[in-house]
């Protein structure tokens, strides 16, 4: 039987390790056993328990205390990710092999980790070597996304992603818990964009005739392709919560040899049912 794997990636502080949590509390409350991994070397707590830690292999405080080495931060992270990528067998013994796993990867989030470094990729690849059917989860703080061009910003960050590993991927607007009820109704527009708009959003703010042509470009490669699109993500809602999960089961099938159903609003019943999870929000 397959396995399953979410990586879950997005920019420091957009929630990864709460999305995590969140999500393993909704599962066992279904009665579903789902386990995480952490992978972000730098980590320091967590309100869940983990089944592996990149920690037990290596730590960034220890690579930059190493005087030989003499690395900052993000070298520092860079050599433990690489350091990672040569030595995946403490991973899959980490792992064993238990039919119908499913498992979180709570990944680093340093960018360049999803842009020209082949580290995840080759996480990847690993994974798919033994059996596990992967999805991309990339989140974006919602609190960052309520301008155009800062919204076009996290598009193209989720778009590196998804180049770059080449495999499913679902983006979330995390933390929409945290917004008022104004913020989410202007943020609304946003999940399922019209990139046209976005352009004449972005024109005041655009002084130059290069960018503004530069981003017309980059808004109608998306728009046309439908490349990206945002699912919210309320971890004070359980409806919300499991409407992320149904759509990150549904690109992995997992439950393929269940009587399964697509996800509610899963592409024509997308717009109906983010409305109606805005107007609840707007009722309460």
């Amino acid at each position: 039987m397959p396995r399953y794997a979410q990586l879950v990636m997005g920019p420091a502080g957009s929630g990864k390790s709460t999305y995590c949590s969140t999500m393993v509390q909704h599962c066992e409350a279904l009665g579903r056993a789902v386990q995480v991994v952490n992978l972000d070397p730098a980590a320091e707590l967590f309100s869940y328990p983990v089944m592996a830690d990149i920690r037990e292999l290596i730590e960034v405080d220890d690579v930059m205390e190493d005087e030989s080495l003499r690395f900052g931060p993000n070298g520092g992270l860079v050599f433990c990710m690489e350091y990672f990528a040569n030595n995946f067998n403490w991973l899959e013994e980490s792992l064993g092999h238990v039919e119908d796993d499913y498992i979180l990867f709570d990944c680093p989030g340093q960018i360049e980790l999803y842009t020209h470094l082949p580290v995840m990729k080759q996480l990847v690849e690993q994974l798919q070597q033994w059996e596990f059917r992967v999805c991309g989860v990339f989140l974006v703080d919602s609190q960052f996304m309520v301008e155009s061009f800062k919204f076009i910003s996290g598009i193209l960050a989720a778009l590196s992603a998804m180049i770059s590993l080449e495999i499913p991927q679902i983006n979330i607007m995390t933390k929409m818990d945290l917004l008022s009820k104004k913020a989410k109704k202007e943020i609304e527009k946003y999940l399922d964009p019209d990139m046209y708009s976005m352009i004449e959003d972005s024109t005041n703010i655009l002084k130059s005739k290069r960018f503004k042509k530069l981003t017309k470009s980059i808004c109608g490669l998306i728009d046309d392709y439908g490349m990206v699109r945002f699912l919210p993500f309320d971890r004070s809602d359980e409806e919300s919560i499991n409407i992320v999960l149904q759509h990150i089961d549904f690109t992995i099938q997992y439950g393929e040899d269940l009587e399964f159903k697509e996800p509610k609003e899963y592409e024509e019943d997308k717009s109906a049912l983010v409305d109606e999870y805005f107007q609840d929000r707007v009722d309460e």
